[in-house]
């Protein structure tokens, strides 16, 4: 049996879902797994544990690309190691793999390799243009300190948390988690 895992990282990637919904449904997949959540929080892919607990030996879970399925070559292979003990397999559509064979799980372990790196080279790129953008005062980023007196002295004028975050330029979380500290002080 072929059983599909579509996912998109927001609700806004709608159209991103729907074509990898169509492209698992024409090629027959019997059952189609759906979720809207970042691949970075594992323990929310509630859907992806189900299709993971659905596969049966002899089964093929099917993804249209890697990065809908695993955000790193450790994550991947924690899946695999599910996806093989169930004496099943996985078919990426995009890199026609098929972990089927011995080529296939070959090519996928490579892939995701190189799909890390990309990625790890990507974050540095992006660190280094913030840094770059920082220096040459574009980027300002967050304040590096919170200030609780301000934030108390706007508390006691009856402004909210939400006025407070604007006029400091903070998020109301750390408004919120300075209002906690004043009403439970830790000792």
């Amino acid at each position: 049996m072929l059983v599909g895992y579509a996912r998109a990282s927001t609700l806004d990637q709608k159209a991103s879902i729907e074509a990898q919904v169509r492209e698992l449904e024409a090629l027959h997949c019997e059952r189609v797994f759906t979720e809207h959540v970042s691949s970075v929080d594992v323990k929310a892919r509630g859907e992806l544990a189900a299709a993971l607990d659905f596969i049966r030996e002899g089964d093929t879970l099917v993804v249209t690309k890697l990065d809908r399925l695993a955000r790193s070559t450790a994550h991947l292979m924690e899946l695999m190691e599910v996806i093989e003990s169930k004496k099943a397999a996985l078919r990426i559509l995009d890199l026609s793999i098929d972990t089927g064979t011995a080529t296939g799980r070959m090519m996928l372990t490579v892939v995701s390799a190189i799909a890390q790196f990309e990625r790890e080279i990507m974050l540095e790129r992006q660190r280094e243009g913030i840094e770059k953008a920082r220096r040459e005062g574009k980027y300002k980023g967050r304040p590096s300190e919170i200030d609780p007196t301000a934030i108390k002295q706007l508390m006691e004028e009856g402004k909210g948390a939400t006025v407070i975050s604007k006029e400091l330029g903070i998020a109301r979380s750390s408004v919120y988690r300075v209002i906690d500290g004043i009403k439970a002080p830790i000792s």
